[in-house]
């Protein structure tokens, strides 16, 4: 004889077994350290003032282009 399955259970665990893969691989492409996130800050923000320093004209200047 067959085993008698609740077809709403069935349902809701194959729901929750997607979630838990798709929050897997969510973590595995999005998810980042803090010192990662931190590193990727400090990197931004040096190439920020490195190309901030080769500027020809500032944007705070009073000059008219």
């Amino acid at each position: 004889m067959a085993e008698i399955i609740n077809l709403r259970q069935a349902r809701k665990a194959k729901i929750r077994t997607e979630k838990d893969v798709k929050a897997t691989e969510n973590r595995r492409l999005h998810g980042r350290s803090k010192q990662e996130k931190q590193q990727s800050r400090n990197e931004a923000s040096r190439l920020k003032q490195h190309l901030d320093g080769h500027r020809l004209n500032s944007a705070n200047s009073d000059e008219p282009e």
